[in-house]
């Protein structure tokens, strides 16, 4: 990269280090002009209506700010409207504790008697940005009723299943009183529309679709045979009249079957656990496939039964996969596909598209029908997955689940959970937060509920869109306004085509030049110094792409952000600017309040301010007796004592022998040692600007060693003579020497007569 362009960037990224936009204020952003408007920006945002907030030149829309920074301006805490969300729960009937009771109960309650889910009802003050959580908890009740209702396709290559099907209605009451003593079951068969060219319209052929010597019933789309009942011997007598018909093409008319046993009351549904069990060894047909037959109308959703007959399947098309899961869930029905093993995998798709299903593989002739209702039935019920009603626009919903061993899902797995015959309670966390004012701020009501149950939470949502005091004390035509607007929340909302900060003005009046003159500081030629506009006579300062930085003053002349900087912070992070001074937080001085007051920095251990020896200057030491240094004027390089107190020190770390060679390194890591090869390499007096001490010390083996010790800054030196002989007396080695006087004279000195002796070192 060219060396121009690395040094550009660096410079760059200089400049927005020292300029760092603040993001995410959407209070000042949101340019509020009246309290509700600020409100619904965000969950932080405050409205001041002290009347004598605002400083000159500042706009309106900067009443509205996040809370503290409000009150860091100067709004007093009573004057800042921040109305909160709030929660209330309506109704909250406990979970009923029922146990399946063997043998004949007594006050058996009724299905609708029964709450497996709680609180039931709700409502929620909603504020803009601020999420209100309530907790559900859903309780499977042991032998809840169960609803049944067996969907057949009776075209001519299920006729083997007929058969084993037309016995079902007692065996599958005996298993199913395993499960709950109130068990109810129907019975519904579809072939497909009766119209070309999915059956054959000639006349024998509607008397007998099947060929040769077959006796086959006539084709129909859909037939209620059975509505729900507890009597099972009543569903093998009418399954067992009942006959195969046949059809043309290989996938069945059962989608048209499905949304009709969904949305006919004459089924028979309870209030109760719902299942459909679909089956068939073909395909379907869906939505559009209807055009085939000339059928284009879309499927309706309505019931169209007579005689317990569907007749509209010749005028209406199939229904869509979406229109069925809508069906289905809206009627709280969960379904089993009992399909061959051939259509396994579109069925396993479809069940991935319809919530609360299940797939089971179907023998060849229906033989294991029961227990493929029961594995399937036992893995719907084992699963909870909360569903909630279209939400209105701007609100969102969130879910977490606490499920077995205390695991919390959230996102989409915060929907769900599976129970056991242990666990049969799982809670929920269900979080609501809405952005603005939805619907113009009329009530809403959602409603959330777990798939395949009729129970549901019913949720009225309220929205907050304005403060109190837009209620509270409103003037309107107020003198404060010029008789232009209404006075409230502390400020003037002018009629249309008024303005200025009192609507003293026309919109029609404002350039003109003699409103613009008072705009101009000492007859400049800058119109609110080009930090603004003129609005009405008066600067109006424009704003900064930084929320946080703002234009002040009469001419616009002021701001927050050209003030002097320390360590790359604003007025040292220590203060506030104000029209480009700062202006220092308690115990803080200077420019750019970078010189703290605080004296406890300089305390020495003595308790005196800086050890009697220096002043405290910004918090820090300024020693006044060179001999000390250090932050608190403590040490003291040059006094008596010093060589002793780092003697053992110095000799563990540069020998490693002495009293503290076991503990050297916890106790002598305070100064950083340097080696030197001899006694004139150490550091003399005039080679640094600060005290260095000489020393000269024994160890043990009366072997002397020689080191310095100073203090750069706060930074603790020690230099060392590291020779590998140690010197004795000024001998090397390890000989034994014999000494011997060899002259002996008096001579005069300073204090008298002295005694020279001479000694002769001789090797033995």
């Amino acid at each position: 990269m060219d060396l121009k362009v690395i040094l550009i960037s660096l410079l760059l990224g200089v400049f927005c280090y020292c300029n760092p936009q603040k993001e995410g204020n959407e209070c000042i952003s949101a340019n509020a002009k009246h309290c509700g408007e600020c409100i619904q920006a965000g969950a932080k945002c405050g409205w001041c209506e002290q009347e004598n907030f605002l400083k000159q030149g500042e706009a309106l829309s900067t009443r509205c700010d996040e809370v503290e920074s409000l009150k860091d301006r100067g709004c007093n805490d009573s004057q800042i409207q921040n109305p909160t969300g709030k929660k209330w729960i309506i109704t909250n009937k406990r979970v009923t504790n029922r146990k399946k009771v063997t043998g004949v109960e007594t006050n058996k309650p009724k299905p609708e008697e029964i709450t497996q889910i709680q609180p039931q009802k709700l409502r929620l003050n909603l504020r803009s940005g601020q999420p209100q959580s309530f907790d559900l908890k859903f309780k499977r009740a042991e032998d809840y009723p169960i609803d049944l209702y067996y969907l057949m396709d009776l075209s001519y290559s299920m006729k083997d299943d007929l058969e084993n099907v037309k016995n079902l209605g007692t065996s599958l009451m005996l298993e199913m009183k395993k499960i709950t003593s109130d068990f109810h079951i129907g019975f519904g068969s579809f072939v497909e529309k009766t119209v070309m060219p999915y059956i054959s319209t000639t006349p024998s052929k509607l008397l007998n679709p099947c060929t040769g010597d077959q006796n086959c019933t006539s084709p129909f789309s859909y037939k209620n045979v059975l509505s729900l009942t507890s009597d099972g011997n009543m569903f093998n007598s009418l399954v067992g009249k009942q006959q195969i018909s046949g059809n043309l093409d290989s996938p069945e008319g059962g989608f048209d079957a499905i949304m009709q046993v969904a949305v006919c009351g004459e089924i028979g549904w309870r209030n109760v656990t719902r299942l459909l069990v679909f089956s068939t060894d073909a395909g379907f047909h869906f939505a559009g496939d209807g055009k085939l037959g000339g059928i284009v109308l879309p499927n309706d959703g309505k019931c169209h039964l007579e005689d317990n007959v569907y007749t509209m399947s010749h005028y209406y098309d199939y229904p869509s996969i979406a229109h069925l899961v809508q069906k289905l869930s809206d009627n709280n029905i969960q379904t089993i596909f009992a399909v061959t093993e051939e259509f396994q995998p579109v069925y396993q798709e479809l069940k991935n598209l319809i919530p609360k299903s299940a797939v089971g593989t179907l023998s060849a002739n229906s033989s294991n029908v029961i227990n493929l209702i029961i594995d399937a039935y036992n893995s719907l019920s084992s699963e909870v997955i909360l569903d909630n009603s279209k939400l209105p626009e701007g609100v969102e919903i969130e879910y977490k689940s606490q499920c077995k061993n205390g695991v919390v899902n959230d996102k989409d797995d915060g929907r769900k959970c599976f129970l056991s015959y242990s666990i049969t309670q799982v809670n929920f966390n269900i979080t609501v937060t809405s952005k603005g004012c939805p619907n113009e701020g009329k009530s809403e009501t959602i409603k959330i509920k777990p798939l395949g149950f009729t129970e549901e939470v019913e949720i009225i949502l309220n929205f907050i869109c304005d403060c109190q005091c837009q209620n509270n004390d409103v003037v309107k035509k107020s003198e404060k306004c010029s008789l232009n607007g209404t006075f409230e929340c502390g400020a003037c909302r002018c009629f249309e085509g008024r303005v200025g900060r009192n609507c003293e003005c026309s919109s029609n009046d404002m350039a003109t030049d003699d409103m613009d003159q008072t705009c101009r500081k000492d007859n400049s030629t800058d119109i609110c110094s080009n930090n603004g506009e003129c609005v009405c006579g008066t600067c109006e300062c424009k704003k900064r792409p930084n929320p946080e930085e703002r234009y002040s003053g009469q001419f616009c002349e002021c701001d927050n952000f050209n003030c002097d900087r320390s360590e790359n912070k604003l007025c040292g992070g220590n203060g506030r600017c104000v029209c480009r001074e700062c202006i220092c937080d308690p115990m803080w001085s200077g420019r750019a309040c970078d010189c703290s007051l605080d004296n406890s920095t300089c305390l020495a251990t003595n308790k005196q301010i800086c050890n009697g020896r220096g002043r405290c200057e910004c918090g820090v030491c300024k020693c006044t007796d060179p001999k000390f240094q250090g932050p608190t004027c403590e040490t003291c390089p040059t006094c008596p004592g010093v060589c002793a107190e780092h003697k053992l020190c110095v000799q563990c770390r540069a020998f490693g022998t002495g009293e503290k060679m076991k503990t050297c390194k916890e106790e002598c890591s305070y100064f950083n040692l340097i080696t030197v090869k001899d006694r004139n390499k150490l550091p003399q007096p005039n080679d640094y600007p600060y005290p260095v001490m000489h020393c000269k010390e024994r160890d043990a083996n009366d072997c002397w060693f020689y080191y310095t010790y100073a203090v750069n800054d706060t930074e603790r030196e020690v230099h060392v003579v590291d020779k590998l002989g140690k010197e004795r007396a000024g001998l090397t080695g390890n000989r034994v020497w014999k000494v011997s006087v060899t002259e002996k004279a008096n001579y005069r000195g300073h204090g008298g007569w002295l005694t020279k002796i001479e000694l002769l070192f001789t090797h033995i």
